[in-house]
């Protein structure tokens, strides 16, 4: 099976291939040819690293079998802690699918974990001698998830940038404090989209590509665009999936809805693919905060970047231009054309809009709605108070819409970050005066929850600072060249 560009079906490759490019070379994203239907008997027995080597295989046939089920033995064993795939009961009828018991405490880590190790071993499988340089816009989380994934590997090197006052104090210390030989570590000017657009300049800029070729390097990615990224957070929809039908006593078949806390658009992208490879997934429910560009995408078939920007207690899902949606808009109308159309008019005028047809094919799927930030500090309290359960700023937004779509099926939300990333926020939120200093909240969070805080996030108070450059959104292409 082969991979295509969105904006153009004549450019095909193969996984390992496009695990390597990253990004096509006409800007569009990599997708399957057709999705593979999986043979789901005795996959609800297996181990999360036994289930992701069992489904890798469908979507990354080029990699040798054995090469996927040590990699993902490696990738999802000690580091998780025994919790991967950690699937709890919130209350009747509703669950949270916890993704940050990983090294870096957010959902970034399934991706980021393995995809290194397919990232070494497509190099290898295509003859690649060349260094690769990764370049990788982050909202928060993805950079300390990447930078951890990529420290030190030979014949790579990782650039991450950030907007600069557009993260936690947390998120931002685990990336400042970086250590291996290989990172560079950049601070914005600027949000998440300028962040975003100034790396995708340089990956579209040729001077770029020829300088760099000259010195044997090449650019890729580990943002959500990149296919490597996307694959194994598949896996997870699997797994909770089967979770829930255990802890129910149901049958498979039953169909269950997903909300996700979306701001790239790539976790919920995921979970399209699954129910495509034949999961039984029923709405997938895009919850967005007060950046609810996708909100009123769903709602008008209009997506326009033309609004005011927050800054909110949410900081990962604090995006305007959400890529992966391409990805998406090219299932639903197959016609790249179309798309490539689409995405010139949001690089040109920061608004499209989609006809009716694709409309409606998408909303087959999807649906969507947003929370303010008064009502996800209402969400953080209340589900601490009614069922002990303590979540974090984007996991209480995934609430917060999901309440508003629970039907008679089940309903899993994506638990994506670990409430000490924000502690301040969600202190606030539980109704004390929060310290100025994060790791100050942390403690006193400790005390009131009763609920220790991750040694990684901790430890942070005692490292140094390695990364300090505040840089504009123009010199990402500068850097890609240094």
């Amino acid at each position: 099976m082969n991979y295509f560009s969105t904006r153009n079906t004549g450019e095909k490759v193969s996984s390992a291939e496009a695990i390597v490019k990253g990004l096509a070379a006409d800007g569009g994203l990599f997708i399957p040819e057709e999705i593979p239907q999986v043979k789901m008997e005795g996959l609800e027995k297996l181990s999360y690293p036994q289930l992701a080597a069992e489904l890798l295989p469908y979507l990354l046939p080029d990699y040798d079998r054995e090469f996927l089920k040590q990699a993902t033995e490696e990738a999802y064993g000690p580091a998780f802690h025994g919790k991967a795939g950690h699937t709890v009961k919130v209350k009747d009828g509703l669950y949270a699918l916890e993704l940050w018991h990983g090294p870096t405490c957010a959902f970034k880590d399934y991706a980021l974990q393995l995809m290194p190790r397919l990232l070494v071993e497509a190099k290898r499988m295509l003859g690649r001698t060349e260094k690769t340089r990764i370049l990788v816009a982050t909202s928060g989380d993805t950079g300390k998830a990447a930078l951890e994934g990529y420290k030190d590997l030979n014949g790579i090197d990782i650039f991450v940038f950030y907007p600069n006052d557009g993260t936690s104090e947390i998120q931002r210390l685990q990336m400042a404090s970086q250590q291996g030989g290989n990172v560079g570590v950049y601070a914005v000017e600027g949000n998440f989209d300028d962040a975003q657009t100034g790396v995708k300049k340089a990956f579209r800029d040729p001077a770029v590509e020829v300088q760099l070729e000259k010195r044997n390097i090449r650019l890729s990615s580990a943002n959500s665009i990149n296919w490597g990224r996307l694959v194994p957070q598949i896996v997870y929809y699997f797994y909770s999936y089967f979770r829930v039908l255990e802890q129910e006593n149901l049958p498979f078949g039953t169909v269950i809805d997903y909300c996700v806390p979306t701001g790239n658009f790539g976790d919920i992208t995921a979970g399209y693919y699954a129910k495509k490879m034949g999961l039984p997934i029923g709405k997938l429910i895009c919850a967005a905060n007060q950046n609810n560009v996708l909100a009123d995408f769903f709602a008008t078939g209009t997506y326009d970047a033309n609004r005011p920007f927050h800054k909110t207690g949410s900081p990962s899902m604090d995006i305007l231009i959400s890529s992966n949606l391409e990805r998406l808009l090219y299932n639903a109308c197959g016609d790249e054309k179309q798309v490539a159309g689409w995405m010139k008019e949001l690089s040109e005028k920061g608004v499209y809009s989609v006809d009716e047809q694709t409309l409606e094919t998408l909303r087959e799927d999807f649906a969507a709605g947003w929370c303010s930030e008064e009502a996800c500090a209402e969400i953080i309290g209340r589900y601490n108070e009614q069922y002990g359960y303590l979540a974090d700023t984007h996991t209480a937004v995934a609430l917060g819409v999901a309440e508003h779509f629970i039907t008679e099926r089940p309903m899993v939300v994506l638990s994506t970050a670990n409430p000490y990333k924000f502690p301040r926020v969600v202190l606030t939120a539980l109704g004390q005066e929060a310290p100025l200093s994060d790791f100050e909240a942390i403690e006193q969070l400790e005390k009131l929850s009763g609920i220790s805080a991750p040694d990684s996030l901790t430890m942070l108070k005692n490292m140094p600072e390695r990364f300090k450059e505040v840089i504009p959104a123009e010199k990402i292409t500068d850097i890609a060249v240094q």
